[in-house]
C-alpha cells in the first residue's frame, strides 16, 4: 500500500482532529500569556491536522507568549516538510528514543484547545463511525501536552516553528470511543502546565496520568 493511502485510512486513528473556537481574550485570560499576532488567530469548529495549520501554543521559552506553531513537527535535520505527515502525534511511550523526536523532548509547550474529535468504530472494519467531542469539564480552555522544533527550510532559508501533540494508552472513556487504536492525547491538568514546560519527566504524564474528560456525540 502507498504512503499516501496509509496516511489517508490512518486519520480518523489518533489525535488529529482539534476543535479551538474560543475568542483570543479567553485564551489569554486562562493561560496568563499574551498572543504575539492576535490577527492572524482564527477560532476554528474543527481543525484538520492534516492541513498543518498554524495554532496557538505557548513555549518553555517564552510562557508568557502566544504564538502560532504549525501542527506536525519538522526535526531540525530533515531534508524537507514531508515528514510532518508522520509527525503530528508523538507516542509518550517512545518519545526519547524515536530520531523525529528524542532532540525535541526538551522543548516543552502547551497546544491550546478546547475540544478534540474522536471516531468510536461501530464494527469491526471501522466502516461505521461514530463521531464524538471530547471536552473537559473542568477547563473550559484546555492544552495537550506537546513538543515542538524549528526548522530552516533548505531553499528559502525560513523558520517554519512546529509541533506534535504527545499522546498515551486510552483510559476507561477514551478506550470505549477510541477503540480501536485505544489512544488519546495528553490533556493536562491546568495546575501542571507548569511541571510540563519545566521539563518534568515525561513519563509521569503517561496513563494513569489523566485529565477529567467527557465525550460528547456529535451527529451530523
Amino acid at each position: 500500500m502507498h504512503l499516501i493511502s496509509i496516511l489517508r485510512s490512518d486519520k480518523l486513528k489518533m489525535c488529529y482532529r482539534t476543535k479551538l473556537n474560543s475568542e483570543y481574550k479567553s485564551i489569554e485570560k486562562t493561560f496568563e500569556a499574551k498572543f504575539i499576532a492576535p490577527e492572524e488567530y482564527i477560532p476554528q469548529e474543527e481543525i484538520n491536522a492534516f492541513s498543518f495549520s498554524k495554532t496557538p501554543i505557548i513555549t518553555n521559552e517564552n510562557p508568557e507568549e502566544i504564538n502560532l506553531f504549525n501542527w506536525g513537527l519538522i526535526p531540525f535535520w530533515a531534508k524537507n516538510a514531508e515528514i510532518r505527515k508522520m509527525t503530528l502525534n508523538a507516542k509518550i511511550e517512545t518519545l526519547t528514543k524515536k530520531p523525529s523526536f528524542r532532540n525535541a523532548v526538551t522543548n516543552r509547550c502547551l497546544i491550546i484547545a478546547d475540544g478534540y474529535y474522536e471516531w468510536q468504530w461501530q464494527d469491526s472494519r471501522g466502516k461505521e463511525k461514530q463521531k464524538y467531542l471530547i471536552i473537559t469539564p473542568d477547563q473550559e480552555i484546555f492544552a495537550f501536552a506537546g513538543i515542538y522544533a524549528t526548522w530552516k527550510e533548505p531553499t528559502t532559508n525560513i523558520l517554519i516553528n512546529s509541533y506534535s501533540i504527545v499522546t498515551t494508552e486510552a483510559n476507561d472513556l477514551m478506550s470505549k470511543i477510541h477503540n480501536n487504536k485505544k489512544r488519546m492525547p495528553v490533556v493536562l491538568n491546568s495546575k501542571d502546565h507548569k511541571q510540563w514546560l519545566n521539563g518534568t519527566q515525561v513519563s509521569n504524564f503517561a496513563l494513569p496520568y489523566q485529565a477529567n474528560l467527557k465525550a460528547v456525540r456529535v451527529d451530523y
